[in-house]
């Protein structure tokens, strides 16, 4: 039997917790049930395995950044949008850096639970949006979001690890990052030779 008041949502949310204060990679469902103050075995009722578990969190995550992306974004455009999504996206990797991991680890997560997540599909439609402000249209879209993920998720990356130990500060390079970026979106590339391999 179940534990009283104990839920899926109640296991995903110690999860993220623990995750965001050992690393992701240090959750395991031993650690969650001490959190909670149960067995192990108590668990298995909400959730399938760590995998499960871990999945849970991704999704989570991912909703959380949306929403935080979502209500940043609000109302603007161009310079103004990629500005506050790209600090949204920086801020919570910062507060939540377990989560975070989370969203960008290769989990296998059951398809029923990412059908019925908003956040995946939020992220993307958040994503396009401030993209065709710049413009742009298929296949540059896809071009650019995977550009923009792959500069912000590095230096955050790079940041959490401590990588950057120039006397700059990380403020300033990340201010001088998303300038560069604007003036690149703005100023996209017509396909170039190697477009059609």
């Amino acid at each position: 039997m179940a534990r009283a008041g104990l839920t899926t949502e109640r296991v995903t949310v110690a999860g993220a917790e623990v995750a965001d204060e050992v690393g992701l990679d240090q959750v395991t469902m031993s650690r969650v049930a001490r959190r909670l103050g149960v067995k192990d075995a108590s668990l298995y009722t909400h959730v399938r395995s760590l995998e499960d578990l871990r999945g849970r969190i991704a999704l989570l995550a991912a909703d959380e950044k949306t929403v935080r992306i979502a209500e940043a974004t609000a109302g603007r455009a161009g310079r103004d949008a990629l500005i506050a999504f790209a600090g949204a996206w920086r801020d919570y990797a910062h507060e939540h850096p377990g989560r975070y991991a989370a969203t960008q680890a290769p989990i296998r997560i059951d398809p029923d639970l990412v059908a019925k997540a908003p956040g995946p599909r939020r992220a993307i439609e958040l994503t396009y949006t401030m993209l065709r402000g710049y413009g742009l249209a298929e296949p540059d879209l896809t071009d650019a979001v995977r550009l923009l993920r792959s500069a912000f998720h590095g230096f955050v990356s790079l940041e959490a690890a401590g990588s950057f130990a120039h006397r700059r500060s990380p403020q300033q390079s990340w201010v001088r990052a998303l300038d560069a970026l604007h003036t690149l979106l703005e100023h996209w590339p017509p396909p170039g030779e190697g477009d059609s391999r």
